[in-house]
């Protein structure tokens, strides 16, 4: 069973009651963390009860926020393998260089994970209808979730955005909205539209249990590598819920005593033409500030202003990581 028991601010720890509707902190406006029973979850399963579970994210479905397993949403997200790839590690002067590859899941990004845990939850609290502002991925994976679970979907998209991700919205019934702006200003609608259209906001961080999905990642990791972590981590960030999930988790796997006290350096990585956590970084601040005129070939890379920028910033210094920016040209070589 799940072990989950309450939802914690990120900020400033303010405890949350779980077992109703949650958006962000009511104290301070940051984001929620879900919190676990790890002594329960000690005493429950143990790293051999997880050999021939099934091959999605829920075989640690202790760690997970779903009560009960008959709300779960799920597509066969999770699993995915990880690939050396000697070559491009020769070209760079890297011996032991592998890649997880998460373009073979359900709508073909880590975003299945975290919109299908969230798709999962909301279903459990009764939500029937959900607004995402999004750029792309999240958009078709919000979709597709949602369309599963009978809800009626609306996404809110720059106009510019992809057009696959446009039409695999639609293809699946999402009601689309093509906006002349940002995702910050789809972000604007989206939460404007929630007293009247009486819609459930699934923004990035903007609710808990996306991040819930995408620590999925970092649970991967440590099994796929024996529980040994790997020395470093490099990973895209827009809104930064992958790094964040990955790094919490790797403190829960600590104290269930599944790993041990060393962590990877994470470094997450931005283009020249959004790039405000980098900014952040390289300015020593705790917070970013907004990015006028962002602008990338990488779409679910152009987000302004991400709400956990600061929990980007702090797993990047804690963990002897960094903040990297490049260029569009560098991102789309071969």
């Amino acid at each position: 069973m799940s072990e989950f028991t309450h939802l914690q601010c990120s900020k400033c720890s303010e405890v949350h009651d779980a077992s109703v509707v949650q958006t962000v902190c009511k104290k301070c406006g940051k984001p929620l963390l879900a919190r676990y029973d790890l002594e329960a979850v000690k005493e429950a399963v143990t790293r051999k009860d997880l050999v021939g579970r099934e091959s999605t994210m829920y075989r640690y479905f202790e760690l997970l926020p779903i009560k009960d397993r008959k709300n779960i949403v799920t597509l066969g997200e999770g699993w995915t393998p990880m690939t050396p790839v000697r070559t491009v590690g020769e070209e760079i002067g890297l011996k032991d260089l592998w890649v997880k590859d998460e373009g073979i899941i359900p709508t073909a990004s880590f975003k299945a994970r975290g919109l299908g845990m969230a798709i999962s939850k909301a279903k459990e609290l009764g939500i029937s209808s959900v607004a995402l502002p999004s750029a792309g991925n999240a958009a078709g994976a919000m979709s597709a979730y949602g369309a599963r679970a009978g809800m009626d979907v609306y996404v809110f998209m720059p106009k510019d955005a992809p057009k696959v991700n446009i039409i695999e919205c639609q293809i699946v019934g999402a009601k689309v909205v093509l906006v002349d702006g940002l995702i910050s200003d789809a972000g604007k609608l989206v939460k404007g539209g929630m007293d009247e259209m009486q819609w459930f906001n699934m923004g990035t961080l903007g609710e808990p249990y996306r991040l819930e999905g995408k620590k999925t990642m970092g649970i991967e990791v440590a099994e796929q590598f024996d529980w040994t972590l790997p020395d470093v981590i490099v990973y895209p960030t827009g809104g930064g819920t992958g790094i964040i999930g990955m790094w919490k988790v790797f403190d829960e796997l600590e104290e269930l005593g599944w790993i041990g006290s060393e962590r990877p350096r994470m470094v997450s990585v931005q283009t020249e033409g959004c790039a405000p956590i980098v900014k952040a970084y390289d300015e020593g601040k705790e917070e970013s500030t907004f990015w006028d005129d962002a602008e990338t070939k990488a779409s679910g890379l152009r987000v302004p202003k991400a709400l956990g920028d600061f929990l980007v910033l702090r797993s990047a210094r804690e963990s002897g990581g960094k903040c990297i920016a490049v260029s569009d040209e560098e991102l789309m070589s071969d």
